[in-house]
């Protein structure tokens, strides 16, 4: 590889085996740099290998064996054997991509910091989760070479709760994969209805982990009273990761007999451009993310969404969307505003879809590059 630019490594050991946020971004940066030239290896679990060969295949690929498996292993081999194969296989910057690090690397260290909800909201985490996530925040604003962000939000959060000037940080937003996340054809809505168990009954989509940043207990009991008196409600869809907010239940239990509210779980990916597109909207009444990329996915679905102005949600959805309070009754109201007028439905899809466009993983990947070269260099002044 040519000296003008460094060999990156990204860790992607870290990534779950059912693709979240984090998932979808480390997938996607890879295949996005990849395609634009750059010099990087992917480390991955083995049953990854096959997946990042495809999405990568002008890259090297270095499955990193067992002893990454568990949490705890992967965070000791992080510290051990990650330094050790950066300099075996000749890498100038280590990418970290889900806030941990090798706190010893011979080389320079990127490392993306997703959100700051660890610090200003850390009763939706658990307990453990929110100081492992802390001391880890922490730890990468001091000691990385560089620290990417997905928004503005995230950078003003984490200067003001954390008071750390880092070495270096980079706002760099996300982007949206559109082969997966498009407005769907009608085969697709098909598709993604029969996975979900229904036929022709219209559906409000929440797409998400149940965890209680979702603030998914309002939209259960918000969709309940907007529709209650309606002669033909649309059904509630929750799709996504089982999370552990023990409030859904609750709420679950709550809602009246008559209204349909169906827990679709974890749904293939590619039936994803079908549920959210073919929905009447898409209600993601979040109490705050770091970038908000579900919302981004169903907007380049061509879909209406609904979702609230808390942290960086104005910074993707712009004026493209619609926004409500977090309370049950903000739903509540928006939620039936909404379904009363198809043609501000409409056109909140095509002002969505057209945003989204502004989206992309090649320019997401071209800032990444911009930014392993700026680690480089202030990694070799030292």
């Amino acid at each position: 590889m040519g000296r003008g630019e460094p060999s990156v490594l990204i860790d992607a050991t870290a990534v779950p085996a059912d693709r979240g946020g984090v998932g979808r971004y480390v997938d996607s940066l890879a295949q996005a740099l990849d395609a634009d030239g750059a010099p990087i290896t992917v480390v991955c679990q083995p049953r990854d290998a096959r997946l990042y060969h495809r999405l990568a295949p002008r890259s090297r690929i270095v499955p990193a064996g067992s002893s990454t498996v568990t949490r705890t292993a992967r965070l000791a081999w992080e510290q051990t054997t990650l330094p050790m194969l950066a300099r075996r296989l000749n890498v100038d910057v280590v990418h970290s991509p889900h806030y941990t690090m090798p706190m010893a690397s011979p080389t320079a260290s990127v490392v993306t910091l997703h959100d700051a909800t660890f610090f200003t909201d850390a009763v939706l985490h658990s307990s453990v989760k929110a100081r492992f996530f802390r001391g880890w925040t922490m730890a990468a604003l001091r000691r990385a070479t560089l620290c990417i962000v997905p928004s503005n939000a995230t950078a003003n959060e984490l200067a003001r709760v954390t008071r750390i000037r880092p070495r270096g940080l980079e706002i760099i937003e996300h982007g949206v994969d559109v082969e997966r996340f498009h407005p769907p054809s009608p085969e697709e809505v098909d598709a993604a209805r029969a996975a979900i168990g229904l036929e022709s009954t219209p559906y409000v989509a929440f797409l998400g982990a149940l965890e209680p940043r979702k603030n998914v207990p309002a939209l259960i009991r918000g969709f309940a009273k907007a529709v209650e008196n309606r002669p033909n409600p649309p059904a509630l869809v929750l799709a996504g990761q089982p999370g552990w907010d023990t409030q859904v239940e609750k709420a679950l239990d709550a809602a009246p007999l008559r209204l349909r509210v169906i827990r679709a779980g974890y749904l293939p990916f590619d039936t994803l451009a079908g549920f959210l597109g073919g929905s009447e909207l898409v209600a993601y009444p979040s109490l705050g993310e770091g970038f908000g990329l579900p919302v981004l996915e169903a907007m380049a679905c061509g879909a209406a969404v609904l979702t609230t102005r808390r942290l960086s949600l104005p910074e993707v959805g712009g004026d493209a969307v619609a926004y409500c309070g977090v309370g049950a009754g903000d739903v509540a109201v928006a939620l039936s505003e909404l379904l009363d007028d198809s043609t501000r439905r409409a056109a909140l899809a095509t002002a969505a879809e057209r945003r989204a466009k502004e989206f992309s993983w090649a320019t997401s990947a071209e800032k990444h590059r911009a930014a392993y070269g700026k680690a480089w260099r202030a990694h070799n002044r030292k």
